[in-house]
C-alpha cells in the first residue's frame, strides 16, 4: 500500500529538538523574522516587498496531494500516504520531538499540485522553525507565542508557494505570504473577529476559480466557506455558510485532493475517533460531497493531525 509521501525524508523532520531551533536563532539573529516583525509597522502592506511572482497575478490552481500526519501525545510523529482509491495507506513511525510543539503544518512551496516540501513548527517557547523535508531545520523567528494558533492553507496571495495564517488572542487573523523557502514576509492584517471560530482549514481551490479558499467552523457547530480572491491584501471575499452539525468533529484538516478527481478535499476526525473525507465539488454553493468514512475508531490517540 502506499507510503507517506517523503517518509525518508520525514526520519531526518523527526527534528533536532527546539533547543535547535533556539540555537539558530542566537546564531542568525537579525535574518529572523520575528512574529511582529519588530521595528516596523506589522500590520502594514507595505513593510515588506511581495514575492514577484505575486505581484505578477500568478495563480496556481493544482491541489496539492500530501500525505495525513499525525502527532501522538508523546511526541512522535506517524505519516500515512494516500491509498489511491480515496483513503489513506499504512501508518509509518517517522521521527520523535514533538511533544511539546503547539501547531506542526505542511506546506508546498512550488504549487504544481505535488507533495508537501516541507513543515513549519510552533514550539512552546515561542519559536517558529521550518523544515525542509531532507535539511536541518531553520528559524523563522520568535514571539510567535502571541498567537492561539496556525495554519498552512495554500496559496492566498497568487504566488506558487503555500502562505501561513495566524490567530492572535483578540480574535485578529494576519497573513504571512512565503518566499517559496519557508521563509515569510511581514505578516498583513486580515482582519478581526476570527475568535469565534474553533477550526480553520483549506488547502487549495474549493470553487473552480482557480484561487485557495478556506473554511472554518464556529463554536455553535456551523461551517462557513470564505471564497479567496487571489490579493494578499484582502485574501478572502465575505463568508457563506456551508451547513450545521459540523461539532461532531473535534478536527477538521485539509491535505489536497485525496482521492485523486483534481478537486481538494476535507478530512473531518468525529469525536468518537473515527476518520471521514469529503470529497470536494468545485463548487461554490455546494463545495463538499456527503462524508464517506476512512478510517474507523483510534484517530483520537493523536494530540495533532496535520
Amino acid at each position: 500500500m502506499a507510503k507517506t509521501s517523503g517518509r525518508k525524508r520525514g526520519r531526518i523532520a523527526a527534528r533536532l529538538a527546539t533547543a535547535a531551533v533556539t540555537a539558530a536563532l542566537v546564531a542568525t539573529g537579525a535574518s529572523a523574522v520575528a512574529a511582529d516583525n519588530p521595528g516596523k509597522s506589522a500590520d502594514s502592506a507595505t513593510t515588506t516587498k511581495a514575492p514577484a511572482s505575486l505581484r505578477s497575478g500568478a495563480v496556481s490552481a493544482a491541489p496539492s496531494q500530501f500525505g495525513l500526519y499525525g502527532i501522538s501525545r508523546d511526541g512522535t510523529q506517524y505519516g500515512y500516504g494516500l491509498d489511491g482509491r480515496g483513503g489513506l495507506g499504512d501508518r509509518e513511525q517517522l521521527g520523535q520531538g514533538f511533544a511539546t510543539d503547539r501547531d506542526v503544518v505542511q506546506v508546498d512551496n512550488y504549487g504544481d499540485g505535488g507533495k508537501s516540501t516541507g513543515i513549519w513548527f510552533r514550539g512552546a517557547d515561542g519559536y517558529l522553525g521550518y523544515l525542509n523535508w531532507g535539511y536541518s531545520p531553520q528559524l523563522v523567528g520568535g514571539g510567535w507565542n502571541t498567537y492561539n494558533h496556525i495554519w498552512s492553507v495554500g496559496n492566498l496571495g497568487g504566488a506558487a508557494a503555500g502562505d501561513l495564517l495566524a490567530r492572535d488572542g483578540s480574535g485578529t487573523l494576519y497573513l504571512y505570504l512565503n518566499y517559496g523557502n519557508g521563509q515569510l514576509t511581514s505578516r498583513y492584517k486580515v482582519g478581526g473577529g476570527w475568535g469565534q471560530y474553533t477550526q480553520i482549514a483549506g488547502n487549495g481551490d474549493l470553487t473552480g476559480d482557480g484561487k485557495a479558499d478556506i473554511v472554518a467552523r464556529d463554536g455553535s457547530g456551523n461551517l462557513w466557506l470564505y471564497k479567496g480572491t487571489g490579493n494578499y491584501k484582502a485574501p478572502f471575499e465575505g463568508r457563506t455558510k456551508i451547513g450545521g452539525g459540523w461539532n461532531t468533529y473535534n478536527t477538521i484538516v485539509s491535505t489536497g485532493d485525496v482521492d485523486y478527481d483534481g478537486k481538494t478535499d476535507l478530512i473531518a476526525r468525529g469525536n468518537d475517533g473515527t476518520l471521514w473525507r469529503y470529497s470536494g465539488t468545485g463548487n461554490a454553493s455546494s463545495p463538499y460531497k456527503s462524508r464517506v468514512q476512512i478510517g474507523t475508531g483510534g484517530w483520537n490517540t493523536y494530540r495533532l493531525l496535520f
